[in-house]
């Protein structure tokens, strides 16, 4: 079903509403913790549990290591004394300390690595079940290749924010509050204010310039999935490509698209270096403050030397997790707006789905109903006006007519791709409206003009037509559309990769092969969508034999272009802007002299011209 003229409901940039950073956050947050998966929660809270005991070893280091420069200096201060340790056990209790601080930090990272992983298969597993179930209309709109990138980039996002956010930011704030209660304890203060200053100065300085990278951030990715989907609309299309001889053309089309990616890159980098820059000096500024001010301690005899080295240890210590917020709250920000795309995607509503508690649709013989149908991609521009039509149980009905008359436009609403603006469709008197998706497409077997195979084997391409099949089962499909002998000629047999999208076989193995797949199906319904048009007339008059074959016991609606091959219908309606014009078997509509009449007449004329 080919042509169409969907009117688009999105950009080709657009994935839905925008979600706010903590409206996105929400959202993770259900996957962390889920109801009645008590593992889950278990590990969580493992898992902070060692993060706190890491975080309380890590503050604890510089202490043990004050402590253990003061016995070397001199008398064993009252701590050393009352914990019984000398010089060499204070060395070995900060050793032990800074393995305890490492040990529980990869504790913590394999008791959550299940609990995360989880929750990127669910999100991932539920992100690409959405959008299957979103409509033809939408597809048709989307550029396949920005699209991949917004969902790929979305679920790193979540994977990002699930390690960071729970594992960096929290655990920051606590090394840091901690840091800030032990100055103000053993040095004052005026320690602490210094350390607070500081530390409010470089967040501040971070994340406002951090914001304004974002936005650059942003028109870098943008950059990114143009080109991106370029590259994989322009590889889609090689052989029209190579027909034109538009390698250059493409590559220009290309780099342009890269050229644009390259300055918003080189700006981030820019930016990046005096983000940088800023933070080294605010840290080194604050660091330099806090060790004069120490030094002076010391030589006023108020503190010791080891007390000067655990203030110059803490400041050290605080400076590593800052310079990493830099990159963590920047990367965040990043992974919120990557996440925001893709849950914008999730946002986006099915236009055709079941309603609550449809029965599954019942085929007693496939009789097909159109009452009064009427359509409208667009509502300014109907396609369907007022179709009434009925195709019996078992009965072959073709449909004709010139392009945009509504021929593909009938075979997309009876697979319920879009649902009806008017009028009712029915199959055995039940509205497709009313029954489950799911059971509708189980029932109809659609061959379309062009075929279009998965890059994999010929065994694992017909046996897509129904899971479970036997290998007996897609041998007799593949016999029963005349392809088994070419198959087994190959070296590889079944087993043969048919290539991107099946380039590697002919039009007609192609179209073989999908006949295969859909008699493996073996619906109560067929609908024949122009199913021999882009073949070589010796092909089609072979595979029509094949069609003619499939159809017996069946239902078949067939859509044609060429007349000739649906001559033998036992019905043929002709449209014309939406509406049917003609209804007949072939002979009937030739001695009527009409529309019908008319296009035989026609094309009996060019194919003679082609034959001489």
């Amino acid at each position: 079903m080919r042509r169409s003229h969907p009117a688009p409901t999105a950009t080709a940039d657009e994935t839905g509403p925008r979600a706010s950073g903590w409206t996105t956050i929400r959202r993770v947050l259900p996957y962390l913790w889920p109801e009645g998966q008590a593992w889950v929660r278990r590990r969580v809270v493992i898992a902070l549990a060692m993060l706190v005991l890491a975080k309380l070893l890590s503050v604890s280091t510089p202490w043990m290591f004050k402590q253990a420069v003061d016995a070397l200096a001199g008398p064993a201060p009252d701590a050393a004394t009352m914990l019984g340790l000398g010089a060499g056990g204070l060395i070995l209790a900060y050793g032990l300390a800074r393995l305890g601080t490492v040990a529980f930090g990869e504790l913590r990272d394999a008791v959550f690595v299940r609990v995360s992983q989880r929750a990127l298969r669910r999100l991932a597993l539920e992100t690409f079940t959405h959008i299957h179930g979103l409509s033809l209309r939408y597809h048709l709109t989307r550029k396949t290749g920005g699209l991949s990138r917004i969902i790929e980039r979305g679920v790193k996002g979540v994977d990002f924010l699930l390690r960071f956010l729970l594992f960096s930011i929290g655990p920051l704030i606590l090394e840091l509050a901690l840091v800030a209660a032990i100055f103000a304890f053993a040095f004052g203060l005026i320690y602490m204010a210094v350390v607070i200053v500081t530390i409010t100065l470089y967040i501040g300085f971070t994340f406002k310039v951090t914001e304004w990278r974002v936005r650059i951030r942003q028109e870098m990715n943008a950059q990114d999935t143009d080109a991106n989907q370029k590259a994989v609309d322009s590889l889609l299309n090689f052989e029209t490509v190579k027909y034109f001889g538009a390698e250059g053309r493409e590559a220009a089309r290309y780099d342009a698209a890269m050229e644009r990616y390259e300055r918003a890159a080189v700006r981030t980098g820019l930016t990046l270096s005096l983000l940088n820059l800023g933070q080294a000096f605010l840290i080194t500024a604050g660091l330099v403050i806090v060790m004069v001010m120490a030094a002076r301690g010391v030589a006023a005899g108020q503190l010791t030397v080891g007390d000067f080295v655990m203030v110059n240890a803490y400041m050290i210590q605080i400076t590593m997790p800052l310079g990493f917020l830099g990159t963590v709250y920047r990367e965040i920000r990043q992974a919120l707006v990557d996440m925001a795309e893709m849950f914008g995607l999730l946002d986006q509503p099915a236009e055709v789905t079941d309603r609550p508690g449809a029965p599954a649709l019942q085929v007693k013989g496939g009789a097909v109903e159109f009452e009064a149908v009427e359509f409208a991609y667009e509502p300014a521009r109907p396609i369907l006006r007022g179709i009434s039509l009925r195709v019996g149980a078992g009965e072959r009905v073709a449909l004709v007519g010139p392009s945009g008359s509504g021929k593909s436009t009938i075979g997309r609403l009876l697979f319920r791709f879009y649902d009806v603006t008017g009028g009712a469709l029915r199959i055995d008197g039940q509205d497709l409206r009313a029954v489950t998706q799911e059971s509708l497409h189980a029932a109809i077997g659609v061959v379309p003009q062009d075929t279009v195979l998965f890059n994999d084997t010929i065994l694992y391409n017909i046996a897509y037509g129904r899971p479970g099949a036997t290998r007996a089962e897609i041998e007799d499909a593949a016999r029963a559309a005349r392809i088994h002998d070419f198959i087994a000629a190959l070296p590889e047999g079944y087993d043969t990769p048919v290539g991107e999208r099946g380039l590697k076989l002919s039009g007609g193995e192609k179209q073989r092969v999908g006949i295969a797949r859909t008699l493996l199906k073996n619906p109560p319904i067929l609908l024949l969508d122009e199913a021999t048009s882009a073949l070589d007339t010796q092909t089609e008059r072979d595979i029509q034999d094949s069609l003619r074959e499939m159809g017996r016991g069946r239902t078949v609606i067939s859509i044609a272009h060429r007349l000739s091959t649906i001559a033998d219908s036992d019905r043929i309606v002709v449209l014309e802007q939406g509406r049917i014009v003609e209804e007949g078997r072939h002979e009937d509509l030739l001695a009527r002299g009409g529309r019908y009449a008319a296009m035989w007449a026609r094309q009996s004329a060019e194919g003679a011209q082609d034959a001489a």
